[in-house]
């Protein structure tokens, strides 16, 4: 872990014509580098709380800092070079390539009148090619499937090479293996410095492999901290309301022992679960 990269205090966010807050008094710090999961069952609050990170949003109460300064005074092109942020989806409303809309990560660090170098050209390659993505380079990205599309925009956040990637449900629409492939990938950034934050429902995958969670339920941030501590079938069960149990994984290899979130098939039968 490196330094504190985000701090939220009291922040409290309510949307407009809202008879409640969405998020309600959430005070937490994201140390640098690393892997934090957020999670939490529909409607928690997890991608709002997202997008006050990033400054799409302002809390309604509270500050948002990041590395030490209130977001509101970061200018937005410095706050693009350092943060790249994967939305759970967008429309593409003009005819591009996927590899034009991977360039798009450049653009903070082009300015206005800089024309694409060939460093640039390098590194929308190698972001290309770490999710997968450089054998349609060249395809129109609105004839790339769900899967394929969310591929394209988590590497034109990798293009960015900010000191910090946020991903609002990275996996939405992946199959297994490129599932397991971008969470490798992450830890892989994560080991290198970079702080990545990711809101995702693969609780087990965020078991295992991020070193960080804060978990969320109608809008309170209910448990932080270290992801085994965080993620006990007890607490999981209570916030989704639903029987979860976490057993240890069984091998083999480096995976044995870790944990490995398993909810039930039967319905829960009382207030216990």
């Amino acid at each position: 872990m490196t330094d504190l990269a985000w701090r939220a205090e009291r922040v409290t966010f309510r949307h407009p014509g809202a008879t409640r807050d969405a998020l309600c008094d959430v005070t937490c710090d994201l140390a640098g580098g690393g892997v934090t999961a957020i999670l939490g069952p529909n409607g928690a609050g997890k991608s709002t709380f997202v997008r006050l990170l990033i400054g799409l949003a302002a809390p309604t109460r509270g500050i948002v800092q990041f590395r030490g300064r209130g977001l509101t005074s970061w200018p937005r092109g410095a706050i693009a070079r350092e943060i790249g942020f994967v939305p759970q989806g967008e429309e593409s409303v003009f005819p591009v390539t996927v590899r034009e809309v991977v360039a798009m990560g450049r653009y903070p660090h082009l300015g206005p009148w800089r024309a694409e170098a060939e460093e640039d050209r390098r590194i929308v390659r190698h972001a290309l090619e770490d999710v997968d993505a450089l054998v349609f380079a060249d395809r129109p990205f609105s004839t790339l499937s769900g899967g394929e599309q969310q591929r394209v925009r988590i590497a034109r956040a990798l293009a960015q090479h900010g000191s910090a990637i946020v991903l609002d449900e990275p996996t939405a629409g992946l199959d297994v293996r490129h599932e397991i492939e971008l969470f490798a990938l992450l830890r892989g950034l994560a080991a290198h410095g970079r702080t990545v934050v990711l809101v995702t429902h693969n609780l087990s995958l965020a078991s295992r492999l991020a070193d960080r969670t804060l978990l969320f339920s109608e809008g309170v941030l209910v448990a932080q901290g270290e992801s085994r501590s965080v993620l006990t079938g007890e607490l999981l069960s209570r916030v989704y309301g639903w029987p979860i149990d976490v057993v240890q994984h069984p091998g083999p290899g480096a995976e044995a022992g870790g944990p490995l979130v398993v909810p039930r098939l039967t319905p829960p039968t009382g207030p216990g679960l």
